[in-house]
């Protein structure tokens, strides 16, 4: 516990502001490597089944428990303003498509672009 412990300090000491979206996800992935969590953020919830076994109930028990942990870490290697807007999101993928919405180098990337082209735009005689 004392590894991921000092690890969990890399994102105390890197929060979230907005423009470095790109470390902090990086520093996140580590912690959560270090964690066993990380998969959260890759695969989606067992499904709920009508009538599920044991064994699947359990996966999608420890899923649940895993997501709660992993959106933990998010929340609290956040800006208190990132907090407040994500703190009411379900799940950690949720917040995550989120900030990649607003923060990812290829989303600015395509705004950018988009911008670019509006403003170049000329309207034709007629």
């Amino acid at each position: 516990m004392a590894v991921s412990n000092s690890l969990a300090k890399i994102l105390d000491t890197n929060r979230l502001t907005g423009p470095n979206f790109t470390d902090w996800l990086r520093n996140l992935r580590i912690v959560l490597n270090s964690e066993k969590l990380v998969y959260v953020l890759d695969t989606e919830a067992p499904a709920v089944l009508e009538n599920p076994t044991a064994e699947q109930r359990a996966a999608r028990n420890k899923w649940t428990d895993d997501d709660v942990k992993v959106k933990c870490y998010m929340l609290a290697s956040m800006s208190n303003e990132l907090q407040r807007q994500h703190e009411h999101m379900e799940s950690a993928a949720d917040i995550l498509l989120h900030l990649k919405e607003l923060y990812d180098e290829q989303s600015r990337t395509a705004r950018y672009e988009v911008s670019k082209r509006l403003f170049r735009a000329k309207m034709s005689d007629g």
